[in-house]
């Protein structure tokens, strides 16, 4: 996982509602999660929420274009894994595409495939961790 500049400026182009208002941050080191579990859910701990999700966009530096529970993995008895977006505000997009996934729809992924979330996380899937 990464803050992609890439991703950040597509964002930004688009002129969305806070666009104005987001900043790339200036220090943001990869980071690599292990993928266990049937459901991984990425999104921002809230005070709401009895447990933060599997992957937690609100650690330094915090995503503000990510929704509380923003997307989930979902783990395939074959070992593959699917994305769905349950509904977030800003959307999910994947593979530097700028149209987003429909909600609630599972999304079959490949080694290698990159989903883009908030304002500018990239997510990258790699065999056995999102890094």
């Amino acid at each position: 996982m990464t803050a992609d500049r890439d991703y950040y400026d597509r964002v930004l182009a688009e002129e969305g509602p806070d666009s104005a208002s987001l900043t790339f941050p200036p220090y943001a080191p990869p980071r690599s999660i292990p993928l266990v579990g049937r459901q991984i859910r990425i999104g921002r701990h809230g005070s709401s929420q009895p447990s933060p999700p599997e992957i937690d966009l609100r650690e330094p530096p915090e995503d503000p274009g990510v929704s509380h529970v923003h997307a989930v993995l979902l783990a395939k008895p074959d070992g593959t894994w699917t994305l769905v977006d349950p509904g977030s505000t800003n959307r999910t997009c994947m593979n530097g595409s700028s149209e987003p996934i429909p909600y609630n729809v599972e999304v079959p992924l490949s080694d290698g495939d990159r989903i883009h979330v908030g304002a500018w996380t990239t997510i990258t899937l790699t065999r056995g961790e999102a890094t």
